[in-house]
């Protein structure tokens, strides 16, 4: 039986792509783990959701493809990454299902507050993260390119978690509370 634990971290350097050692909080290293953390809290989200919601499918997509994109974000330049990502088919369907949320939605010119139902308040917070995860890797892309396009893909993610936040207060007739500044 394989153990979880190796111990090859104990001091501080973790292993990417390729078997390259880098420091525990390495750009690479801060990005994938952003990614993780935002993949996780995406499953949780569609723990919120009824099996039967037209989001999970989506979301389904959007994970397996984190998983990929994590996986090229681990591969140091200079070296090759088989797995093919997906990212700009996924966000063409980022962009139509944000699409179809503002044609149903008021348009609104003012912050939004997260909350109204459990579902709408924690796709708020997934945003969020995913912001946080976008910054990373924009710290590591200008260190090392990355794919252009993983970097469009995490943008329309947060946005079509905005929006999958307010189709849910619409879903739920719940009014969004708006911050007046």
């Amino acid at each position: 039986m394989n153990k979880i634990y190796t111990k090859t971290g104990d001091e501080g350097m973790t292993s990417i792509r390729g078997g390259i050692r880098v420091p525990k909080d390495h750009p690479r290293i801060e990005a994938n783990g952003a990614l993780d953390e935002l993949n996780a809290m995406l499953g949780v989200a569609r723990t919120l959701m009824s099996a039967d919601d037209d989001r999970q499918a989506l979301l389904t997509e959007i994970i397996h493809e984190l998983m990929r994109v994590m996986s090229h974000v681990a591969t140091p330049v200079g070296k090759t990454n088989p797995r093919t990502l997906h990212v700009v088919e996924l966000t063409v369907k980022m962009e139509q299902l944000i699409d179809e949320v503002q044609a149903k939605t008021t348009s609104s010119r003012h912050f939004i507050l997260p909350g109204g139902t459990p579902l709408s308040a924690h796709l708020q917070w997934v945003r969020t993260v995913c912001r946080r995860a976008e910054r990373r890797l924009w710290t590591l892309h200008r260190e090392e390119l990355l794919n252009p396009d993983i970097l469009k893909f995490i943008n329309r993610l947060s946005d079509t978690l905005f929006a999958m936040a307010r189709d849910e207060m619409e879903r739920a007739g719940c009014a969004e509370e708006e911050f007046l500044l």
